[in-house]
């Protein structure tokens, strides 16, 4: 497989020791979607199970989940080796409750590490680097490895159903944050590159929702939204 623009991005080394470096920011906004995410999987308190994180990067959503739940452990999958070497060190509280393996989410060949069946599952920002029919695939080949009743839950940036919805959100954003107007327009050739592979296969919510419905989920809703963020999910029927 040649290497694509969402390869070079994730796989240069230099990239994600920038993108770590900013983790204590970007996660600090996200805390409460992670809380959703971890609380959505159906385990008690101090019940044993293990989470599948996909494109897990350092850990963010996993971490959360081993939070709420001290007797949980969690396998992580993601396909790059720079990415992984800085989730061990944010993972370091958490030795022997998790462990890693390579796993390139637009194959459909899943690596062994991976167990079957899965107690339950998230994703968080890596769908929309996916294509369609590849988003579709992957809903397809989780329910058929989740347990009866487990979930399936994914954090995501969706495009707006229209233009002035999209605007929207973009206005009450840059109120938000007063720095991201500045930003947008004054992003360097780096920066840029990395916005166009951010949002090429971005697509609207009510989209992937058809493809969660179609996979055989049930119970699925959005529990969680912030303008053009959700936390959507759903479970395999019992």
């Amino acid at each position: 497989m040649s290497v694509d623009a969402n390869e070079a991005v994730w796989k240069d080394e230099a990239n994600i020791k920038r993108w770590a470096a900013e983790a204590a920011g970007r996660e600090a906004k996200r805390a409460e979607p992670m809380r959703i995410m971890a609380a959505l999987l159906p385990f008690e308190d101090g019940e044993e199970f293990t989470v599948v994180d996909l494109a897990a990067g350092t850990g963010m959503a996993a971490r959360a989940i081993l939070d709420l739940y001290p007797n949980a452990s969690a396998v992580l999958a993601d396909y790059s080796p720079a990415m992984i070497d800085e989730g061990q060190k944010a993972l370091a509280a958490y030795e022997g409750r998790y462990r890693y393996v390579e796993f390139d989410l637009r194959q459909s060949s899943w690596p062994s590490g991976i167990p079957m069946p899965i107690d339950s599952a998230v994703t968080s920002q890596a769908l929309h680097h996916l294509p369609d029919e590849r988003k579709e695939t992957l809903f397809r080949e989780m329910f058929e490895r989740l347990k009866p009743g487990g979930w399936y839950v994914n954090y995501e940036p969706v495009k707006g159903p229209n233009l002035p919805v999209e605007h929207t959100w973009q206005r009450l954003n840059d109120r938000f944050d007063a720095g991201l107007a500045y930003k947008r327009t004054h992003r360097s050739p780096h920066e840029q590159a990395q916005n166009e592979n951010h949002v090429r296969y971005m697509i609207d919510l009510d989209r992937q929702l058809s493809f969660f419905r179609a996979a055989g989920y049930e119970a699925v809703d959005v529990y969680w939204k912030h303008l053009d963020y959700v936390v959507y999910g759903g479970r395999k029927p019992k």
